[in-house]
């Protein structure tokens, strides 16, 4: 896994979001458009906007942030918006490492997420197919990080293996590299070039040998954490700066 293969630089100026969807709303939608899940499955509370204020690139990199911001539509209220982001139909893969560099926000209730879904449901709809979490961290909890696998038939017999690790020094609030080492035999997941944990894949019963495609989002509450959220940690900001894929 050493040629580059894929490379977004945010540091770079010519460096866009013409390999992104920009997702809106506070519904998990199915591939028709049509509304599923409020709270996008998770009980989140932040309504997913396109906005300069909420989606945009700097010197940092890219800046996904989420806002103390009423909105009211369809007859919801939502106070709270946010950004979240994909790369279904543009960017997909299986197997080879993916390093994406990222400064993560604190505060209770904030949640940031980089994970990837099935570009294909091959095997059917969620979780059979499967998920990966390459990083997840509750804000409340600055230097604990976790991986998450989501696996399993059907949603009364879905398997989730989390695995946490507590960084050593410093904490989420600092660029790092987040990484996931995945070949056909295990999924390994990294902080810093430090492999925290490893799964081996068991064939015909893990869906992880398909192509996957990239998401990155900041969601405000939800089941996760189930906490209140702290809104003087607001507004909050997690910034990717590059995002490389090895194979």
């Amino acid at each position: 896994m050493t040629k580059l293969v894929w490379e977004q630089d945010f540091l770079n100026s010519t460096t866009g979001l013409k390999l992104w969807n920009i997702r809106e709303g506070n519904d998990l939608l199915d591939h028709g458009g049509n509304p599923v899940y409020p709270g996008w499955g998770n009980g989140e509370q932040q309504f997913y906007t396109g906005h300069s204020g909420n989606l945009y690139i700097s010197e940092a990199g890219l800046n996904l942030c989420a806002r103390r911001e009423a909105i009211e539509t369809d007859g919801r209220r939502f106070a709270y918006t946010s950004a979240r982001l994909d790369t279904r139909g543009h960017f997909s893969f299986c197997c080879g490492k993916l390093v994406v560099r990222a400064k993560l926000p604190v505060g209770q209730g904030l949640w940031p997420a980089i994970w990837l879904l099935p570009q294909d449901e091959a095997y059917g709809p969620w979780p059979a197919s499967g998920e990966i979490d390459i990083l997840e961290a509750k804000g409340r909890l600055p230097r604990h990080i976790a991986g998450t696998l989501h696996y399993g038939p059907d949603l009364d017999h879905k398997v989730v293996e989390e695995f946490t690790y507590e960084l050593e020094g410093g904490t989420i609030n600092e660029f790092r590299d987040y990484a996931l080492e995945w070949d056909a035999g295990s999924i390994r997941w990294l902080v810093d070039g430090h492999c925290f944990a490893e799964r081996r894949l068991q064939q015909g019963v893990m869906p992880f040998d398909k192509p996957f495609y990239l998401l990155l989002n900041l969601a405000v509450g939800g089941w996760y954490d189930n906490a209140a959220v702290d809104e003087a940690a607001l507004p909050a900001v997690m910034t990717v700066s590059g995002i490389r894929l090895y194979q």
